[in-house]
């Protein structure tokens, strides 16, 4: 199986990131097999294509929701590298369990809670 499973559909809720603020976060490194996609349909002339990535950004863009890894945008380079036998991706991780329960708890303990500090959230900047 090349990815860890196949959805439709996205479980976690709206992140609401622009694509400035996708630009922020540094590629990394990801399994095929660690993915759970969240598109069941892949387009044959997209898969093919030499320039499908030409207004878009260079890397798959994939969300980290309590311990998955969702592959939000980029199915087709992630077929595309599967294709040609190689294991890993390189995408940017939006990570939901890093900064979500920050955000959670700040609004639970009300005023003078812990908020995050810069190094969570300068990517949003």
């Amino acid at each position: 199986m090349i990815f860890k499973g196949v959805r439709d559909g996205k479980p976690y809720p709206d992140h609401g990131l622009s694509l400035r603020d996708w630009s922020r976060i540094p590629p990394r490194q990801i399994r095929l097999d660690e993915i759970v996609t969240t598109t069941k349909v892949l387009e044959l002339d997209r898969l093919l294509s030499e320039d499908s990535t030409f207004y878009g950004d260079l890397f798959p863009h994939a969300v980290q929701w309590q311990g998955v890894l969702y592959l939000e945008d980029g199915l087709h380079r992630a077929v595309q590298s599967a294709l040609r036998n190689r294991p890993v991706l390189h995408a940017r991780v939006f990570d939901y369990d890093v900064l979500a329960p920050t955000a959670e708890a700040s609004v639970a303990d009300g005023p003078g809670a812990r908020q995050p500090d810069s190094t969570e959230t300068d990517f949003l900047r």
